[in-house]
């Protein structure tokens, strides 16, 4: 009997709290006043079993019209954060691409303009009645930085462009005769055999071809990183999300209990649920930022653009200088191969080349005095920063869910809303990615329909990383670069991942190449080897002029 009694006592204590509990809203309608929403959806006192569709039935102080507005709160509240994170990176690598990106763009025009001024004081007139030559060839160097081989075919550029340099130098050199366009044709159809620029040429393109590359598909994979950032903005949340992240930050509300925080992992399981084909972004994701790292060390080494473009002047000048020292040897060779020229009537009017003497001495380019960098910086400090952004960019997908269930939206311990009522969260926290889903206890994901936006984002990633890997080797295999040269065999590219590599790691080149021999296939003979040679003195005095016009003084 005194069993019973106290029974009843415990029942009537708890339907007496119930019964305040039921009177007693007034802290969840000051919490929902302060999300914005109007103070009257809330009922005055408590009710029973009303009709939620989210929240566990009972006694609540919601409704299911608030019930829909809480949804669409706690959608906004989970999206913030991670909205927050990746605009934090869109923005920095935005940034980062632009920096890179005109730096590039500045070195090219700095380069430029240091040739002029450097071969306008050099060379005077002779340079700028042929600047043409040399304005196109940055245009055509701009050209492929901006749009890759589908605007030029750096190979045959190269080739073009020594090939008229031999053309304009050797008829400066050999002013005493004249030559028609079918002579020029047969000059430059032996400009390799020749190789009047020594070996300059060979290994000026390798470093120009290494360089632009790494370059340019470094500055499309920055310029990729905002994109996939905006595209994964746009996939939305699930319905199952929304509702899960609903029961997680306000069904305390109708409870009354304003204050309660999600346990962290009940919060882990709800977001890695609504996150879960982001996560399945991390591995390209990462594969990506790896090659965007390899190919930063190429760009602050041996495919450094900067020690390429900034001494450019320099390099080019020098092959003329070597054009000029053996322009007797290549001129021989020429009329052997190609026929003795007629003279020129209009040379024995100019001046005697006694007037003139060959006294400068072309000034060799000195590491220690490099140019004023581009954008005020330079190359090694803006692959030292990005480096240390791409790593920390590292699992960025995968590590979202903690993004959100950290801090203040989250209750530490065991005094936390476990999605039922203040307890421990008993459930195993679940791994990320769609295919973990299926024991999701929290949220019903579909893991046979993955999302279309993001797994066309892994596909551009994965692309865009084989692009950076054929770039660290010195190869561009862009689909740009494809297109422009079908049937033309792999657009242009020296390894490094071998041996040869180091050998031509240096661009300054201080050791003269070794003289050559070119062979010149004959065409045609108007005059003998020995009338060749009756004239060789002549030739040699005349030659002095054009020699003593272009002759380089100290800079």
């Amino acid at each position: 009997m005194q069993t019973l009694l106290l029974l009843c006592v415990a029942v009537l204590s708890v339907l007496g709290s119930a019964e305040q509990k039921l009177k007693n809203c007034n802290e969840v309608r000051a919490a929902y006043s302060s999300k914005g929403f109007n103070v009257n959806d809330v009922p005055n006192k408590g009710v029973i079993e009303a009709p939620l569709k989210v929240c566990p039935q009972g006694f609540t102080c919601c409704t299911l019209e608030m019930e829909e507005k809480l949804s669409q709160q706690s959608h906004s509240e989970i999206k913030a954060p991670v909205s927050t994170s990746s605009t934090t990176l869109q923005t920095s690598f935005k940034q980062r691409h632009d920096h890179f990106d005109n730096f590039f763009r500045e070195l090219l025009k700095n380069a430029e303009l240091s040739l002029h001024n450097m071969f306008v004081r050099t060379y005077g007139m002779m340079y700028v009645q042929n600047a043409e030559l040399f304005k196109n060839f940055f245009e055509a160097l701009t050209r492929y930085y901006v749009s890759g081989g589908a605007a030029v075919n750096l190979d045959s550029m190269l080739s073009d462009f020594w090939a008229d340099l031999l053309e304009r130098m050797f008829r400066l050199v050999n002013v005493q005769y004249e030559f028609d366009d079918a002579y020029m044709e047969c000059v430059s159809r032996h400009t390799e055999q020749l190789q009047p620029f020594g070996d300059l040429p060979r290994k000026l393109g390798i470093q120009l071809k290494r360089s632009f590359i790494a370059a340019r598909t470094f500055v499309r994979g920055l310029a990729l990183m905002p994109e996939v950032f905006n595209k994964v903005s746009t996939v939305s949340a699930s319905p199952s999300c929304v509702r899960a992240a609903m029961k997680m930050l306000y069904c305390p509300y109708c409870s009354g209990q304003v204050a309660l925080k999600p346990c962290e992992n009940y919060c882990l399981n709800v977001m890695r649920g609504c996150l879960a084909n982001q996560a399945d972004l991390d591995t390209e994701w990462n594969n990506f930022l790896d090659a965007m790292i390899g190919l930063a060390e190429r760009l602050e080494g041996p495919f450094n653009f900067e020690s390429v473009m900034d001494p450019i002047d320099v390099k080019i000048s020098e092959a003329i200088m070597n054009m000029q020292e053996n322009s007797m040897q290549v001129s021989q060779k020429v009329f052997q191969g190609c026929g003795q020229p007629k003279p020129s009537m209009a040379f024995r009017s100019r001046r005697s080349v006694k007037e003139t003497g060959f006294t400068g001495r072309f000034r060799p380019y000195s590491p220690d005095a490099r140019p004023t960098t581009a954008a005020g910086t330079s190359l090694d400090r803006l692959t030292n920063d990005v480096r240390k952004k791409l790593k920390q960019a590292k699992k960025f997908w995968s590590t979202l869910p903690e993004t959100v269930c950290e801090g203040e939206r989250i209750a530490p311990g065991d005094d936390c809303w476990n999605g039922t009522a203040k307890s421990r969260y008993e459930s195993v926290v679940i791994g990320n990615g769609l295919a973990n889903q299926v024991s999701n206890p929290d949220v019903d994901v579909d893991i046979t329909k993955p999302d279309i936006v993001i797994r066309s984002q892994i596909a551009v990633l994965k692309e865009m990383t084989s692009w950076l890997k054929a770039a660290h080797s010195g190869n561009d295999i862009s689909i740009d670069n494809d297109e422009d040269s079908s049937g033309e065999g792999e657009e242009s590219g020296s390894g490094c991942d071998s041996a040869p590599c180091e050998t031509d790691r240096d661009i300054y080149f201080s050791t003269p190449p070794p003289p050559v021999q070119p062979k010149v296939n004959q065409v045609h003979s108007s005059g003998s080897s020995a009338g060749v040679a009756s004239r060789g003195s002549a030739a040699l005095a005349l030659c002095g002029l054009a020699l003593a016009l272009l002759a380089p003084h100290l800079r």
